[in-house]
């Protein structure tokens, strides 16, 4: 069940960007600080982030345009809450979309660009030891970035950063079982390895077949949380609307 108010440690100084705003609300839809189908409480958000109205609308209005959250008439806003349907369909795009960043990045990628994605992997590897979903997520993240950028497409980049958005907390909530985790993390090893030798083939298809992957643990997860809403409410009908206690 969705819930309207949430908790956040730090404060953003004054002055602020809304672009910083965006950033850090951005972080809590992936990390399920706003869950999804939440309502983005403005008050809330403004006593929270010490910030002032407008700049959390600005920021509001940019996640929308993103696609991660919904502006509904009268209402506010809510984070985006996906369908299955929604979930397998945009993953396809995806995973079609990290498999060919990885084609042409073999192809044209230098070696600082290389030697920065390696550094990245190996502290992805640390937080992944240290069990550090949040920071190991972060550091994952930049790396696709990074394969993507070099691939030096300005149109795919532009097309990957769209479609990704809508993703990214499903990809984070995605390692939250240790074993898949761990196949993650052995598919990145993979990626760098294709990435260094050039093979772009290589590389396309363990990108794809990681995005295949990412897309089978979500649906998991999604149907096991229907199946457990369910269950709930047909456990205890006397705490759903509509039931006195």
């Amino acid at each position: 069940m969705a819930t309207d108010t949430f908790s956040v440690q730090q404060s953003i100084p004054r002055p602020v960007l809304h672009e910083q705003v965006a950033q850090r609300l951005r972080q809590m839809l992936v990390e399920g600080l706003i869950p999804p189908g939440g309502k983005l409480n403005e008050r809330t958000l403004c006593e929270e982030l010490s910030i002032s109205r407008t700049p959390l609308r600005e920021a509001i209005k940019m996640l929308a345009a993103e696609g991660l959250v919904e502006l509904l008439p009268n209402r506010g806003s809510v984070a985006v809450q996906l369908s299955e349907d929604d979930v397998r369909h945009t993953f396809e795009v995806m995973a079609g979309l990290e498999g060919l960043s990885g084609e042409l990045a073999a192809q044209r990628v230098t070696e600082a660009e290389l030697n920065e994605i390696k550094a990245l992997h190996y502290e992805m590897l640390a937080a992944y030891t240290r069990r550090d979903l949040s920071v190991y997520y972060q550091i994952n993240a930049a790396i696709h970035r990074r394969v993507n950028a070099a691939a030096k497409n300005p149109v795919l980049t532009a097309t990957y950063n769209q479609v990704n958005a809508r993703l990214q907390a499903l990809r984070f909530r995605s390692n939250q079982d240790g074993d898949k985790w761990q196949r993650a993390v052995d598919e990145h090893i993979a990626m760098v390895q294709a990435l260094e030798a050039r093979d772009g083939a290589a590389l396309r298809q363990v990108l794809m077949q990681h995005l295949d992957n990412k897309r089978s643990v979500v649906i998991e997860q999604l149907r096991s949380a229907s199946i457990a809403a369910i269950s709930g409410n047909h456990a205890s009908p006397s705490l759903t609307e509509g039931h006195a206690p």
